[in-house]
């Protein structure tokens, strides 16, 4: 099996974490300093080797429970990242992932953690190598796919109002929205259902609340096709 390749030069395979969370009404995102070189003490993504007894969507798991203690997470491959020069220590191809986890889950397991911060998506500074270009391509393709796909809800308590998910929608969009035209786009897309209850914490009067509803999601989804 070696001599297969023997006449080709090899390069290392990274991946690299886009890690979103929502905190304060903004949307952030965390960094860390690197604590090697080349680039020690700049600000980077999250990233790690490709190990030879794993594929790459193991290792992007293996790095984000290895900086945050949370497993079951869901993660979305962005893109190869493989410009010749783009990591100054060596010709690296990296695969970028991104996710999006609730900021209090990650307070409750990593409080133990240094160096880490979350910074919001409009007030970054210039990363490592290319992990500026990572993070706009992430930020696009999660802005795509907001009405598509539950990636929002990721953001979400359990339970929630229309309100809370209006916030959430308009952090990951960048905009404001009409509020009553996103109510009845909500409603209309098979994401949520009532739950029955009301929220008296967040709301004086007493707000609805809400839940992803993933079975009349995915129903809704198969009859979109």
């Amino acid at each position: 099996m070696e001599g297969f390749y023997s006449g080709h030069a090899r390069h290392l395979v990274s991946v690299d974490c886009i890690i979103f969370g929502f905190d304060d009404g903004k949307l952030k995102l965390l960094l860390g300093q690197r604590k090697m070189d080349p680039g020690r003490g700049e600000w980077s993504l999250y990233g790690g080797f490709v190990e030879e007894d794993e594929d790459v969507h193991t290792a992007a798991e293996r790095v984000l429970f290895s900086l945050t203690g949370l497993e079951g997470i869901s993660m979305f491959q962005l893109h190869a990242f493989g410009v010749q020069g783009r990591d100054p220590g060596a010709r690296v191809i990296s695969v970028a992932y991104y996710a999006l986890i609730k900021v209090n889950d990650y307070y409750a397991v990593s409080l133990r953690d240094q160096g880490q911060e979350w910074v919001g998506v409009n007030n970054l500074p210039r990363l490592y190598a290319d992990h500026n270009e990572m993070v706009s391509r992430a930020l696009e393709a999660l802005r795509l796919n907001a009405w598509t796909q539950p990636v929002c809800f990721d953001l979400l308590p359990e339970e929630f109002t229309l309100t809370q998910l209006q916030t959430v929608f308009e952090a990951v969009l960048d905009k404001p929205l009409d509020k009553r035209n996103f109510r009845k786009r909500m409603e209309a897309s098979g994401m949520i259902c009532p739950t029955g209850r009301i929220d008296k914490k967040t709301s004086r009067r007493g707000a609805a609340l809400y839940q992803f509803d993933r079975t009349k999601f995915e129903e809704t989804l198969k009859h979109q096709r």
